[in-house]
């Protein structure tokens, strides 16, 4: 049996029960075989796979917080810091239902090679908890990050883990985590990102992710001899990731005409209205039928179906394994030439196949997502500057870091033979650099 087979084995045997983890794992190590099949004597005496799939440590605490009614609530709440090979642990804390250890630990796995990518001194981490902020009143909010945090601030700090948003954390919630491990550590450091700009904060981080992934995709596009002008593209989620992606697409010359929410989505024929969205989501943090409501030219529609529409793109950034393979028939069947991921995950491993066998280009997510802890990365170099760059250049220096990583995920595939395989190049390029670090550093 071949290295990578043995340690899949035995990482589904380990963690059972996680099939978000099963599933990242299995992505990454084959996708690396041509890696590790070039050094297997070399990788196996070392274990490194083992080490690799292995978190270096994991935190599960109970969170107990009061509601507005007096009753005591309690969540549950997670750490993993997966590997710190390349710099301290990064990653975000997401909070919904949906939480488990299992999903966790696939976020920490992945935002390693993610975080490898961005070249930036990071490494992998994630947190979070089942706690559900939608519905909850602010005070409710308050008390709950108060006490997740109460417990958190024992394992986290600048130059050990830094912590930022995901699902369900925004800049509300990171404010009050904030100030409760301030209060208790007494220190004022960059402990965490995503920050407000009044303390610490950098600019373009609310934009990152969705302005990242569309300055990769338009590399992406142009490198394989398209334009990102005049494409339409159908976006799924009206998150964070979707309504910065569909305002950067517009900027670009694109025309986004879909957008998505838990529990149903939106097609718009003449273009996806930025503000709208915006004041539907991110001020009345309403469903998208009010979307619909207040546009005339939109559609609302109860269910799944964002990728029935025709289009020439499609950007998933809603969560993970929402595209699925019946959805990546009709994107081919409807001529659709790239798919780029905005969430962490978002596409199933048969449908990611079908696509790549239809000659689609596809961005996954751990590279065309990364302009989100690539700003965070960026946030804790100004807060340990103690200085406050201009959007301009934060916004230059994402570009940059983007477009680099396209390239570094290309020459990786390339290199190994799989001209045209970003999934396979993504992974490599991030795994390369992370084995390094790990067997110059001893066995540790």
């Amino acid at each position: 049996m071949s290295y990578v087979d043995e340690v899949l084995e035995r990482v589904i045997a380990k963690n059972p029960a996680e099939p978000e983890f099963h599933q990242a794992v299995k992505e990454v190590l084959n996708s690396l075989r041509p890696v590790i099949e070039a050094n297997e004597e070399k990788y196996r005496k070392e274990a490194l796979l083992e080490r690799l799939t292995e978190p270096d440590r994991q935190f599960k605490f109970r969170v107990p917080w009061v509601d507005d009614n007096g009753q005591v609530q309690v969540n549950t709440g997670y750490r993993v810091q997966f590997n710190n090979s390349i710099g301290p642990y990064k990653g975000g804390l997401r909070l919904h239902p949906s939480v488990n250890l299992g999903i966790i630990k696939f976020l920490g796995f992945e935002q390693i090679f993610k975080n490898s990518l961005t070249s930036l001194p990071i490494g992998g981490g994630k947190g979070g908890s089942d706690f559900d902020p939608k519905g909850k009143s602010d005070r409710e909010v308050m008390a709950f990050c108060q006490s997740f945090m109460t417990e958190l601030c024992k394992y986290i700090g600048a130059d050990t883990d830094v912590p930022a948003g995901d699902i369900g954390t925004g800049a509300r919630e990171i404010g009050y985590m904030f100030g409760q491990y301030k209060k208790i550590r007494g220190v004022y450091e960059g402990v965490l990102t995503g920050k407000g700009l009044s303390y610490g904060g950098s600019l373009v981080r609310t934009e990152a992710t969705g302005y990242g992934l569309l300055y990769l995709t338009e590399e992406m596009l142009k490198c394989n001899g398209h334009e990102m002008k005049d494409k339409v593209i159908c976006v799924s989620g009206s998150g964070n990731v979707a309504i910065y992606a569909t305002q950067k697409a517009h900027q670009l010359g694109a025309k986004v005409v879909t957008v998505s929410d838990s529990t149903g989505w939106v097609y718009d024929p003449e273009g996806i209205d930025v503000a709208l969205l915006k004041e539907v989501k991110e001020v009345k943090r309403a469903r998208l039928t009010e979307y619909a409501a207040a546009r005339p030219s939109a559609e609302y529609h109860e269910g799944r179906g964002v990728w029935t529409v025709k289009c020439d793109v499609a950007l998933p950034c809603a969560t993970q394994n929402e595209l699925l393979l019946e959805d990546a028939k009709e994107l081919v069947a409807n001529g659709c030439i790239a798919v780029a991921e905005g969430a962490n995950m978002p596409t199933t491993l048969d449908a990611t196949e079908y696509l790549q066998q239809n000659k689609v280009l596809f961005a996954p997510g751990k590279a065309a997502n990364a302009g989100g802890v690539a700003t965070s990365a960026l946030e804790m170099s100004q807060n340990s500057e103690r200085l406050s760059w201009s959007f301009e250049e934060v916004d230059s220096k994402l570009k940059n870091i983007m477009v680099n990583i396209f390239h570094n995920l290309d020459d990786a595939a390339k290199r190994y033979g799989k001209e045209g395989d970003y999934v396979a190049g993504a992974n490599i390029a991030g795994f390369e650099k992370v084995a390094e670090a790990m067997i110059a550093q001893g066995v540790c």
